[in-house]
């Protein structure tokens, strides 16, 4: 609920990042967003309308916020919306801007799997991932290359979808050409998870609550799924995110490190002498002190993830024609929620009898394919 409520008030009339500050359209930002959205929201159209106008504010061959990385995220962005939302006459209207960035992309990996996105630069920013990420520049590298396959992987399907199989071939071949050149991670938790999600690396349970930002928690999550560590999950959910709970959020937070529960007061209080304050004293990089957010839409990352893994409710067609449902309980007794979709909600319950079975039920719209 504290997630579905952080993007909530980034709803606005596009989709603000950060409701105090980031007021403005982020792409790499909005993916943890966008899946939120289609899972409590579903196809609203401040996703739509942040879309058009990002691609307006930065016109091919710039990269999206002047980072390579965000418009790779983009292109995993228009995958997963069109997945849940089926909408071709919206994922047409970006058909240029797709396949123009597909060939961008594709001309920027050469032959031998060496990437080149930063000579495709234009002038604009560096290389990103995340803020944690900065210093440590080998294992951002081998990040970006699983970055790179992930999206190109996505971009491939989206081709498809729009009868290019020319660049769908494109796409493929790109993927794997970066296959041919896997970086070790050099001890950054950040890369480790998109190498597993991308499929480059044996998912594992590696992983610390240490080190990342709310952003990128996201998808060490979703590396734990990768390796069915259901509980490992939940738990580093409950310590992380949690944390930010029991010192009085409402709403998740730019950036959050277990250290600052040190001593420290409840944001939602008067600061006791002695104590410290958390928004005045903590924060780094470009959100230092009361400059850094404390809703911000990239951080709620934990509602799309309980929907799809504790719920279990996964998209395997576009338009959310068929769903599969497979709960994880983990140490939960009980689940349930609803799914919106094109045809209408989707209310799932699963819950454990006393010899440890899970029993689900499901109502779904007609039209709709549930499997198991």
């Amino acid at each position: 609920m504290t997630g579905a409520y952080t993007v909530h008030m980034c709803m606005q009339e596009y989709l603000w990042d950060g409701i105090k500050r980031d007021r403005c359209i982020w792409l790499g930002d909005m993916h943890p967003e966008v899946n939120t959205i289609m899972r409590v929201f579903g196809q609203n159209e401040v996703v739509t309308r942040s879309l058009d106008v990002a691609a307006e504010e930065f016109p091919l061959p710039r990269w999206f916020n002047g980072m390579s990385s965000y418009s790779l995220w983009y292109l995993i962005i228009q995958h997963d919306w069109f997945m849940h939302g089926g909408d071709r006459d919206f994922l047409m209207r970006h058909h240029d801007y797709i396949t123009g960035l597909v060939d961008k992309i594709a001309a920027l990996v050469d032959k031998n799997g060496t990437e080149h996105l930063e000579d495709g630069n234009n002038g604009d920013m560096a290389r990103f991932l995340d803020w944690p990420s900065t210093p440590n520049k080998k294992g951002m590298e081998a990040g970006y290359r699983a970055l790179i396959s992930w999206a190109m992987t996505d971009a491939g399907a989206l081709c498809r979808w729009m009868g290019d199989e020319e660049r769908a071939a494109k796409c493929s071949e790109t993927v794997k050409r970066l296959a041919r050149k896997v970086l070790p991670d050099n001890g950054l938790q950040q890369a480790r998870a998109l190498k597993m999600i991308a499929g480059l690396q044996k998912p594992t349970a590696d992983f610390e609550v240490e080190g990342f930002s709310t952003f990128y928690g996201y998808y060490m999550l979703e590396a734990l799924a990768k390796g069915g560590h259901w509980q490992k999950a939940l738990d580093l959910m409950r310590q992380y995110w949690g944390a930010m709970l029991d010192l009085g959020a409402t709403t998740f937070w730019e950036d959050f490190n277990m250290d600052w529960m040190r001593n420290a007061a409840r944001i939602d209080e008067m600061v006791p002498e002695g104590k410290v304050d958390v928004h005045r004293d903590y924060g780094d990089y470009c959100y230092l002190s009361y400059r850094h957010s404390l809703c911000h839409g990239w951080a709620s990352g934990p509602t799309a993830w309980l929907s799809q893994h504790v719920l279990g409710v996964e998209v395997l067609e576009p338009g959310c024609r068929k769903l599969r449902i497979t709960p994880h309980l983990a140490d939960l007794q009980w689940a349930e929620g609803s799914f919106p979709t094109p045809l209408g909600p989707v209310t799932v319950r699963h819950e454990k009898s006393h010899s440890g079975e899970v029993i689900t039920t499901v109502d779904a719209p007609e039209g709709i394919t549930i499997v198991k």
